[in-house]
């Protein structure tokens, strides 16, 4: 039960049907060319909603969700938290460069317990994706992650690689692990051993969220704690052979690897040693961290579980302490929407699919699990398809959307937030014909909600929250390279008003971004928005 309450907006009346907030991830507003899979793709709906009066565009990136500069791609995670919170919170990498750059990260309990791990007798183990996308992980951390364990005297150190290929190049892995490679071995000698032990691509290894698919946890536990799979020399000779073997693999599917010499693995993880885990976004570390934290975890046979010291680069979930151990402390989001409106006594409904609920719920709660007021609140998870998403593109928005309807038709439900995740799970596979349908689907429910809106006299907010379809592929030479990543494109800010008493006009907001969604929201209740919220989109037009 939240103590949060907000007062009613002046002038404004009472509405028949519920707000609907729809979330169409991954759907930014890019050049209007053949490599934008939403401008390729068959849209009126979409397109009759963009010609419309309560139209703006979003800033979905860098600064604007609390990242270090406008050269970072947004995300999902960091986006619903600004959705949700009604402000910019310092976020991901932006936390970590201030505790590499103050030193304080390494001043924490945490650290110091690795190192006592590791100054009698215990190997110091990272885990993390290699790359420099800055969505999940950043290889710089690791870089000074490895130089601070030498300063410290670390003796022997083990690198555990995830190959990215999603939010940077889809083939790019040997730019990453060759001078990583590299490193390690200027580093070794003189009493160091410093190496690669395992890897894998992150959508088949260690990298699950939200338990849609234990079996990728379970390849990397074997893969890093048993040194189980296929073996190797080196990292490199390991994605250079998938690469051979297989011209179409991509580095976010490569299959688990192993490192070993004429002993076998280099690098199993033993009693006494100690584990931290790099990413620094929660949804995607979170089972690993279960994996080694939880005493009677049950989810997979571990086979050998090590007595080890674990940490992660952040606690990816304050509410359930996952993991225990962690180097830097979270943002700390309050006052979320969602606690406004339960204060305030609104009933919502959160829905989405199993790829992107925790978007709608533990993201957009201000990186808190489970509900704020279980009379207050109803959420629905539709399980996702397990296969690769270019297979099935249209995904699971016609369930999302027949929940959606239901709860309009009910009428009990005044506030209903859902997320299709078509245009961001299908546009990070690279297939522009699947993207193509992917956003068609979107749109297509778009209709059924708009339709079902109508009649009931409510109100529709449409937006997304960072890019990703619109742009399928980049350009050099006559050379097309599939983009796999997010954009920074900016994305829509649609208001479809069915309700016949109240109405608005946009309000001139400097630079306006995805923080701003929440205060809008307010508006669109009959609340008067939190003072310390960035401000609304709209105002009553009386």
């Amino acid at each position: 039960m939240s103590a949060l309450k907000l007062q009613p907006l002046i002038n404004s009346q009472p509405i028949s049907g519920p707000v609907l907030l729809v979330i169409m991830d991954g759907v930014g507003l890019g050049p209007e060319n053949e490599s934008n899979g939403v401008f390729m793709a068959n849209t009126p709906v979409l397109d009759e909603l963009l010609a419309g009066q309560l139209v703006t565009r979003l800033k979905a990136h860098g600064t604007a969700v609390g990242l270090p500069s406008d050269d970072d791609m947004g995300n999902s995670e960091v986006g619903h938290n600004a959705l949700g919170a009604g402000r910019i919170f310092a976020q991901g990498a932006k936390l970590i460069n201030q505790a590499l750059e103050s030193g304080i990260i390494f001043e924490g309990k945490a650290w110091r317990e690795a190192l006592g791990r590791c100054r009698i007798g215990g190997t110091l183990h990272l885990i993390g994706m290699v790359s420099d996308g800055n969505v999940h992980s950043h290889v710089k951390h690791l870089y000074r992650l490895l130089e601070r364990s030498v300063e410290e005297g670390v003796t022997r150190l083990r690198v555990h690689g995830l190959l990215d290929g999603r939010d940077v190049g889809p083939k790019s892995a040997l730019d990453y692990f060759v001078p990583l490679e590299e490193r390690l071995a200027e580093l070794s000698g003189e009493g160091l051993d410093y190496r690669i032990a395992s890897g894998g691509g992150r959508m088949v290894t260690t990298m699950d969220r939200y338990g849609a698919d234990w079996s990728v946890v379970e390849r990397g536990w074997k893969a890093h704690v048993l040194g189980q799979g296929r073996c190797f020399a080196s990292a490199t000779e390991a994605i250079r052979a998938s690469y051979a073997e297989d011209q179409e693999m991509t580095d976010q599917y490569m299959d688990s690897f192993v490192v070993c010499d004429g002993d076998g693995p280099v690098g199993t993880i033993e009693d006494g040693d100690a584990v931290i885990l790099f990413n620094f976004r929660g949804d995607r570390a979170i089972e690993l961290s279960r994996a080694f934290d939880e005493q009677d975890f049950s989810v997979f046979d571990r086979g050998r579980v090590p007595d080890v010291f674990y940490a992660g680069m952040m606690q990816y979930d304050g509410d359930a302490a996952i993991p225990h151990n962690f180097l830097v402390e979270p943002p700390a989001i309050d006052q979320t929407l969602g606690e406004y409106l339960c204060g305030s006594g609104i009933s919502s409904l959160a829905v989405s699919e199993t790829q992107k609920f925790g978007h709608v719920t533990y993201f957009w709660n201000g990186n808190k699990s489970g509900k704020i007021d279980a009379d207050l609140e109803e959420y629905e998870e539709i399980p996702s398809d397990r296969v690769t998403f270019e297979q099935r593109p249209w995904m699971k928005a016609a369930e999302i959307t027949d929940v959606a309807i239901e709860a309009i038709k009910g009428g009990r439900t005044k506030f209903i937030r859902l997320n299709l995740a078509n245009g961001d799970m299908v546009g990070h596979t690279g297939d522009p014909a699947a993207v193509r349908i992917a956003v068609e689907s979107v749109d297509l429910c778009l209709r059924r909600l708009l339709r079902a809106l109508e009649k009931v006299g409510g109100v529709a907010m449409i937006t997304a929250d960072h890019g990703n379809a619109d742009c399928m592929w980049t350009e050099k030479n006559g050379v097309r390279t599939p983009m796999v990543a997010h954009t920074r494109n900016p994305v829509p800010l649609i208001i479809k008003n069915f309700s016949g008493v109240n109405k608005y006009q946009l309000q001139e907001v400097v630079q306006p971004g995805l923080a701003n969604v929440a205060a809008t929201l307010c508006v669109l209740l009959g609340l008067e928005p939190p003072a310390a919220y960035e401000p609304s989109l709209l105002v009553l037009d009386v």
